[in-house]
């Protein structure tokens, strides 16, 4: 289930600065705006303050009150129809097919009907078709695919662990000028997983459930263990894992990739974009933590 969830400021790097430009200046987006609505808003948006054009320059070119303009850039009012999305996103340049893939789904989040998608969107059809992606970031998404579903899999169902991944780089595609600009390319595109996972995970009391990684590994004790003893063994894997769930979120990071996902220190640091050194601290001081919940001598690992 999606969960409104506001990213913090840093995590696709700093904001483009706003060119000076006559007129009102934008509004922010609207706090209710959900997750999966700004993860297409927030690169228009960011490619518009970076673009030079004024409201009414953008709303000349894509034949939209300049009122109506504003009120799509900060995502209030009704949820905007794809022609005006896409003639949007071709003024700024922008790839239209990840743009439509992030439309449709923050659509469908809202309730919108698929007969409702496929009418605002059969004028466009031609725009919608798949091209290919520039070179490197095919080159990432194939070196780092099936790692991302492991990470997302502690968190989602089969179903939105593969939205999750799928809209991580259709953002990444939107974001990918930026994403070379960044200091670290690999470091960039996990804070977009990481927020696309996070927005569509359930929360409880400020915190990402790892259910599924609870029955995952309970399953997997089932295979050596008898069934009656992997269950009786479940309250204690449910304490742990609440445990983790509150780690901050390098810490837990590094416990879901190499306690839950089993990957090595090097792989983990990899993904992550930090050093090895890094990786290995996080891991000790969640250990550390989680030794105040369960004494050495009673501990047992996420996927013992």
């Amino acid at each position: 289930m999606t969960t409104p969830f506001e990213p913090q400021a840093s995590a696709f790097g700093p904001a483009p600065r706003q060119p000076a430009r006559p007129g009102r200046k934008l509004g922010p987006i609207a706090p209710a705006v959900s997750s999966s609505h700004r993860a297409w808003l927030e690169p228009v948006r960011d490619t518009y303050l970076d673009s030079g054009f004024t409201l009414g320059n953008l709303s000349d070119r894509v034949h939209l009150a300049k009122s109506k303009l504003s009120e799509l850039l900060r995502g209030v009012g009704l949820y905007p129809r794809w022609e005006v999305v896409h003639r949007l996103g071709a003024e700024l340049d922008l790839p239209s097919w990840p743009l439509h893939r992030l439309w449709r789904q923050a659509a469908l989040d809202a309730g919108k009907a698929p007969e409702w998608i496929e009418r605002s969107s059969h004028k466009t059809t031609h725009a919608t078709a798949r091209p290919r992606p520039p070179l490197e970031h095919a080159a990432l998404r194939q070196l780092v695919e099936a790692d991302y579903r492991f990470y997302a899999q502690a968190f989602l169902s089969d179903q939105d662990r593969d939205t999750a991944v799928k809209d991580t780089f259709a953002t990444l595609w939107l974001r990918w000028d930026t994403a070379l600009r960044s200091p670290d390319t690999p470091a960039f595109a996990w804070s977009i997983l990481r927020t696309t996972v996070m927005a569509r995970a359930t929360h409880r009391d400020g915190r990402p459930e790892l259910e599924a990684a609870v029955f995952d590994t309970v399953a997997l004790q089932t295979t050596h263990t008898s069934p009656a003893g992997a269950a009786a063994r479940m309250p204690r894997i449910v304490e742990l894992f609440k445990g983790i769930s509150k780690l901050p979120a390098p810490q837990l990071d590094a416990m879901v990739l190499l306690h839950l996902c089993t990957f090595t220190a090097e792989k983990a640091s990899s993904l992550l974009g930090v050093p090895l050194a890094t990786v290995r601290a996080d891991e000790r001081r969640a250990i550390r933590y989680l030794e105040t919940i369960f004494p050495p001598h009673h501990t047992e690992g996420p996927t013992s």
